[in-house]
């Protein structure tokens, strides 16, 4: 399997489905604007993405998938029955959460977002919208499952593609039925329950053909569930964290004017494109053959296989910051600035993405270097780190909020995430997971270089802010896509005329 296709094949799919998110956003947008309706379904939403990135896609999957990889190796009858044992206690563990939080809706709430308590029509809106939305849990979080077992198996294309489900629910419930409900923003929450069930239908089909869609079979006795639940606990507590510190900042833009919780929101859905595209997908690919790797006692392709991952980071996470960070209000000008959504919003919400930016390439390398952990299943070091980070960024919330308000909350999680990957790499080197290979020094001063070259293009030829609050959609959207390709092609030719090729950057994975 050449990991340079696959990787391009699931950033693409992945990009649909971004893409996809951005036209939710705008319908979300230009219908419901920014303030009481969208913070309250944004807080009600964050809540079960909370979990699923807990229980689902952070510690089963971190735990579950080199566990399932190297049972394969070993016998695919034993993998087969621990995928059997393994689903039917996620299903029985999501039911009961997802039914202790509806029922715990209100002390949820007050406790994730207390500044809402102030506000009784916020508050009261809010818990209804996460009675509606907590369901959710149950399908992504099988849907993460699947989506373990089909990547363990190669087959990346169909957990890439599934996400542009709940979008296109989305798109449809804000679009066509938010006039059938009182408050009409109820809509959206019921498009996350439509969404979720959709995402596990679309996966279904495909593992009954590869004969591995899980059978009922309680048995915590299991040799492999037990070895899973050991090695989810301390994942469990090492995703934790990060989420807490998210969570955190929930609570810090509770108390701040109304609206700080939906610009945080936004600037986060352009930030999710580059992170999404590029860290989630490569991380996806990674941690299959890494893990296979460590189950074959190859440390020498182990270490490779992560430098190269790092390489590719650099190569497409630096200009993607970089980027984000000069066409910050253009995009968000081109993409939101629709009906209720004003300029003030506008401006608001380009401070927390230009705040973000800083972070981007700390949030992509953390999706690569954890699995440099995972696939060894060394949970407890990420930990150790995430706890760190966890304290760092809360002192930085309170030294950032006072001047810099939400914006402040961005930057701080950017500046964690860069914390936390320098710490992940740090010890990688320190354990001997990880030797870098020749030519990294010659490798980063071409990037920067070219980075530096696409910024002062893009710097140089965009318009001034007013055009973009102005202009209408018509004018704004050819104008951002020739900005997008010019930045393309200057930092491509630059790469070029430094001899970068994209044969140099083919590597096969694990088989």
């Amino acid at each position: 399997m050449n990991l340079l296709r696959a990787l391009l094949a699931v950033s693409s799919l992945t990009m649909v489905s971004r893409v996809l998110g951005y036209a939710r956003d705008f319908f979300i947008a230009r219908v419901f604007g920014a303030g009481l309706l969208t913070d309250a379904f944004f807080v009600a939403f964050k809540i079960p993405n909370l979990l699923r990135r807990l229980f689902a896609e952070g510690a089963f999957s971190q735990a579950f998938v080199p566990l399932l990889a190297e049972q394969k190796n070993r016998n695919e009858g034993e993998a087969r029955s621990l995928i059997d044992a393994a689903a039917t206690l996620l299903f029985l563990a999501l039911v009961l959460a997802a039914a202790l939080g509806m029922a715990a809706a209100p002390l949820i709430v007050y406790v994730t977002a207390p500044g809402f308590a102030a506000q009784p029509e916020k508050f009261e809106l809010t818990v209804q919208l996460l009675r509606i939305t907590f369901p959710y849990i149950v399908f992504i979080s099988l849907v993460a499952l699947a989506a373990g077992i089909l990547n363990t198996w190669n087959r990346f294309s169909v957990p890439a593609l599934t996400p542009a489900l709940l979008n296109v629910s989305f798109i449809v419930g804000a679009a066509f039925f938010a006039d059938y409900f009182d408050p009409p923003v109820l809509v959206l929450a019921w498009a996350v329950f439509a969404g979720g069930a959709l995402q596990l239908g679309f996966q279904i089909p495909f593992l009954m053909k590869m004969n591995l869609l899980p059978r009922w079979r309680l048995d915590l006795r299991h040799p492999g569930v037990r070895r899973l639940l050991l090695l989810m606990a301390p994942a469990a507590f090492g995703v934790s964290v990060s989420q807490v510190s998210l969570l955190i900042n929930q609570i810090f833009a509770s108390f701040l004017q109304t609206g700080s919780v939906s610009w945080l929101y936004y600037a986060d859905r352009l930030m999710e494109l580059p992170a999404g595209v590029l860290g989630v997908a490569l991380g996806t690919i990674l941690l299959p053959s890494l893990s296979r790797y460590h189950a074959a006692a190859n440390q020498a392709e182990y270490g490779r296989l992560l430098d190269w991952g790092l390489r590719v980071t650099v190569l497409l996470a630096v200009p993607a910051a970089a980027a984000l960070a000069v066409l910050a209000l253009p995009l968000i000008a081109t993409l939101f600035q629709y009906g209720r959504f004003g300029e003030a919003d506008a401006w608001m919400t380009r401070q927390a993405l230009v705040a973000y930016s800083i972070g981007l390439v700390g949030m992509i390398l953390v999706k690569i270097l954890a699995p440099g952990f995972y696939a060894r299943q060394d949970i407890a070091t990420p930990v150790k780190i995430g706890l760190v980070t966890l304290v760092a960024i809360q002192a930085m919330n309170l030294a950032f909020i006072g001047p810099l308000k939400h914006a402040g909350l961005a930057l701080a999680i950017g500046l964690g995430a860069c914390l936390n990957a320098a710490l992940l790499y740090r010890f990688l080197r320190k354990k001997d997971f990880y030797v870098p290979q020749p030519g990294w020094l010659v490798f980063l001063l071409k990037v920067a270089a070219s980075v530096a070259l696409m910024a002062v293009v893009l710097f140089t030829t965009m318009s001034e802010p007013a055009w973009w609050l102005a202009a209408p959609w018509q004018r704004k959207l050819p104008a951002t896509l020739g900005l997008v390709l010019l930045g393309v092609a200057a930092y491509g030719a630059c790469l070029f005329s430094f001899g970068f090729r994209p044969r140099d950057f083919s590597r096969a994975g694990a088989a």
